[in-house]
């Protein structure tokens, strides 16, 4: 993709962010019904309303790009070009009452992730990556993004949305990276890989992680100076093991993926 497509794309990338926050905002705290879908998995109006209008922005201005959204599905399958939309990333966090939760949008070029944009509606709080740019942040508190530099396993605040996502975890080595580190802290889902990439939180182990929440962060991790790999240290790819590892300090990395390959070796 060359740069003028990119620029058009990141401008339909920020119409969507837009419109996704002025979506979803004035439902947060508000009396909202929630479903909970098969996988009990809850789903609001507020996720719903935002991909439509995500959805019909590409329609008007890219039509010919493939689209994935967490809850409407594939749309434009063949395309080279596909954007993965997930209105609400953490509807748990959402519905009661957190503003931990994230708009996340992503285009990938041939299963890349070229651009990723995670939003804040509530925070009006905006992190945006382009592949071989620096990522920007933009916020009414403050902040930049930049990752903080902390070489050191022992000195490191390591982060997981929840205990339930680490039952799904192919292994406990994640139980040997936290003894490593300075602490853990719960919650966030994709807002606290936002708070890495602004120098906050030095590094993030999860899995059961589905390319749509996965993809936006890639190039937001990567553009503020971390790394973010799957847990053995591959490239994430949709087939993948489903685990997510992101550092801030690229001298952590390593270290922490020999960590949780010991582990996995003690378990198994």
């Amino acid at each position: 993709m060359n740069e003028e497509d990119l620029n058009l794309c990141l401008s339909v990338a920020t119409m969507m962010a837009d419109a996704a926050r002025c979506v979803i905002r004035p439902w947060f705290r508000a009396p909202l019904t929630v479903v909970d879908k098969e996988d009990k998995s809850p789903v609001t109006l507020a996720d719903r309303t935002a991909e439509r209008v995500m959805r019909a922005i590409l329609a008007e201005r890219l039509p010919q790009h493939g689209i994935f959204g967490e809850e409407f599905g594939v749309q434009n399958e063949e395309s080279r070009y596909r954007w993965l939309l997930d209105p609400v990333d953490g509807t748990r966090a959402f519905v009661t009452g957190r503003p931990t939760f994230g708009t996340l949008i992503a285009l990938l070029e041939d299963g890349v992730p070229v651009l990723g944009i995670i939003d804040q509606a509530v925070t009006q709080e905006r992190w945006v990556g382009v592949a071989g740019r620096l990522t920007t942040f933009t916020s009414p508190l403050g902040g930049e993004a930049k990752t903080r530099a902390c070489p050191v396993l022992a000195q490191a605040e390591l982060s997981c949305t929840s205990p339930e996502m680490l039952e799904m975890a192919p292994h406990d080595g994640w139980k040997a990276l936290k003894k490593h580190t300075k602490r853990m802290t719960w919650g966030g889902d994709c807002y606290a890989y936002g708070l890495l990439a602004a120098g906050q939180i030095d590094i993030i182990a999860e899995c059961d992680m589905n390319p749509w929440d996965w993809a936006a962060l890639v190039p937001i991790i990567e553009g503020a100076g971390g790394i973010i790999t799957a847990w053995d240290g591959s490239s994430l790819h949709a087939d993948g093991d489903r685990t997510v590892l992101a550092v801030g300090d690229a001298a952590l990395h390593a270290e922490a993926v020999a960590i949780l390959q010991a582990g996995r070796t003690q378990t198994l």
